[in-house]
């Protein structure tokens, strides 16, 4: 490892042992020197290399060039060290996504701090959690949404920063808009980001400089492809690594511009989207869903190109907007402990359902119980690695997730004889009824085909003589009522579509599906619903 940059040691003490870890690819072609910190080659290059008029942020009231975002990066720097900071230590960060978050957390990292992003929606159990895992010295929050934060403080000792006040807001004006960078390493951490929670207690996930400068090198400059005048939108928060990616640095690493978002449902999407002029849109497929129904009421042309990531991508989905916009979406899957995403196809290699293929610098693979690598058509866990990777912060389940220096991230899917990679299921919501083995998700897009399915979620309910049945849960659209006879009408219809074993033997009607905040179904919540409900 590089000569570290950080007085505080916790995190690169706390990194999995070598031995652990997956093995890292191609670093060599990025071709990173030794000492970096990814603030400055995300915003001071453009400044000192003449690009600094140009516009980097837009947000609420917000407009700011990337000469005044290094400005704000700068003075907040400045308030931190002022405050305490010191390189290496850890800071909670809780905000919604807009300008001041993005500058806050460029300014902690510039500083040589680690970034601890938080969902907004998190309440004050959960941020105990990371407060007490990250060991935490400082935490930062907008005053709008300080209360969870205040409460699980209570009984801790972190200095708290809340911007947004009277007080911070002087601290910051008289700032000095001067700052040097602190000499990081290419291999000092600077971010923690935590699971999503989809699956259990939530893992911190480390990242390094370079691993924030590698993802816009590898998917966004080779798969996406965007260009400087491009302008970013989307849904995902911030403390989601596809929203960090996808709204702050692909944009940030080519010069382009980051619309930052508080409120981004579809019914704020698509005003935003027209009133920026936005040309790239990050969301998942949830909303690309809702804002169909709703695409005569906006001006979305300046749209030109769409990612969706997060879940599943079903085929109707994306059929229904190719033949809408005229825009093929982009799907991909990454993962937190990767960073973003890792398999994905640039717009002319797309086939329509499948995932797509490695991202330039990764390699994948789908693999067996045994760890043998599965042939063509046999479906099996996806492996993958490349020049990010899985670094849990001192947890015991990084030798579950990293095997043989693959990293294996859960998900169940097939490579066909092109090399293109098919999701199947998460390995948890595979579904095995009477010897069959099912994909909820594949049952989902099924049911989404229909004009009368607005949302649905699919798992696997306790049956006494199958073991399991298909159960699914289906948010109907408006004007539409759950009956007998619609019922049938579903279950014939995905017989239709999909093999007739397949079918949803119950299917219960419900308002909304339990989703985390990153747009995720819990599938997990659905399943302990079916169970309970079975009496299992």
């Amino acid at each position: 490892m590089i000569s570290s940059a950080h007085t505080d040691t916790f995190a690169r003490d706390n990194l999995p042992a070598v031995e652990t870890q997956p093995a890292f690819l191609n670093l060599d072609k990025l071709a990173y020197p030794d000492r970096l910190n990814c603030a400055v080659e995300l915003i001071d290059r453009h400044v000192n290399e003449g690009r600094g008029d140009r516009i980097a942020v837009l947000g609420e009231g917000v407009e700011w060039t990337y000469a005044a975002l290094q400005a704000v990066v700068n003075r907040l720097a400045n308030v931190f060290v002022e405050g305490g900071l010191e390189p290496g230590n850890r800071v909670l960060l809780r905000s919604a996504n807009n300008p001041m978050m993005a500058a806050v957390y460029f300014a902690i990292i510039k500083a040589g701090g680690i970034v601890v992003a938080t969902m907004p929606l998190l309440r004050a159990k959960e941020l105990g959690v990371m407060l007490d895992k990250a060991k935490v010295r400082f935490a930062v929050t907008d005053v709008k949404i300080r209360d969870e934060l205040d409460k699980a403080l209570a009984t801790r000792d972190q200095t708290l920063f809340v911007f947004g006040t009277p007080e911070f807001d002087a601290a910051l004006a008289a700032a000095s808009p001067e700052f040097t960078a602190v000499d990081t390493a290419i291999d000092d951490v600077c971010l923690i980001g935590f699971t999503s929670g989809t699956t259990g207690v939530p893992k911190g996930t480390m990242h390094f400089h370079r691993d924030m400068l590698a993802i816009c090198d590898c998917y966004a400059k080779e798969v996406l492809r965007a260009a400087p005048d491009d302008r970013f939108v989307g849904s995902p928060p911030l403390a989601f690594t596809f929203g960090l990616g996808g709204l702050v640095l692909f944009p940030w690493r080519i010069g382009a511009t980051a619309i930052l978002l508080e409120k981004a449902s579809p019914d704020h999407l698509m005003p935003a989207i027209e009133a920026y002029k936005a040309t790239v849109l990050f969301t998942a497929p949830t909303a690309y869903r809702a804002i169909l129904n709703k695409l005569g009421d906006y001006d979305l042309t300046s749209l030109r190109k769409c990612v969706s990531a997060g879940e599943t991508l079903p085929r109707a989905t994306f059929e229904a907007w190719k033949a809408s916009t005229g825009i093929t979406i982009l799907d991909g899957i990454g993962a937190t402990e990767m960073l973003h995403i890792f398999i994905g196809a640039p717009e002319e290699s797309v086939r329509p359902g499948a995932t797509g293929i490695p991202v330039p610098l990764y390699e994948a693979k789908v693999i067996d119980e045994t760890g043998a690598t599965c042939p063509p058509g046999v479906p099996g866990r996806l492996a993958v690695r490349g020049p990010t990777g899985c670094r849990y912060l001192d947890d015991s389940r990084q030798m579950e997730y990293v095997i043989d220096g693959w990293n294996v991230t859960g998900d169940t899917y097939v490579m066909d004889e092109d090399g293109y990679f098919w999701f199947q299921a998460r390995s948890d919501d595979m579904i095995v009824s009477a010897g069959y083995n099912i994909a909820g998700p594949e049952v989902e897009s099924g049911l989404l085909s229909h004009p009368a399915v607005a949302d649905a979620g699919v798992v696997g309910a306790p049956d006494p003589e199958r073991g399991q049945i298909v159960k699914a849960y289906v948010v109907l659209k408006p004007g539409q009522t759950g009956s007998p006879a619609l019922t049938k009408e579903l279950q014939d219809h995905v017989k239709a579509e999909l093999a007739p074993y397949k079918y949803p033997r119950a299917i219960e009607y419900v308002s909304d599906l339990p989703r985390t905040e990153s747009g995720k179904v819990q599938r997990f919540a659905l399943r302990r619903r079916a169970a309970e409900e079975m009496g299992a």
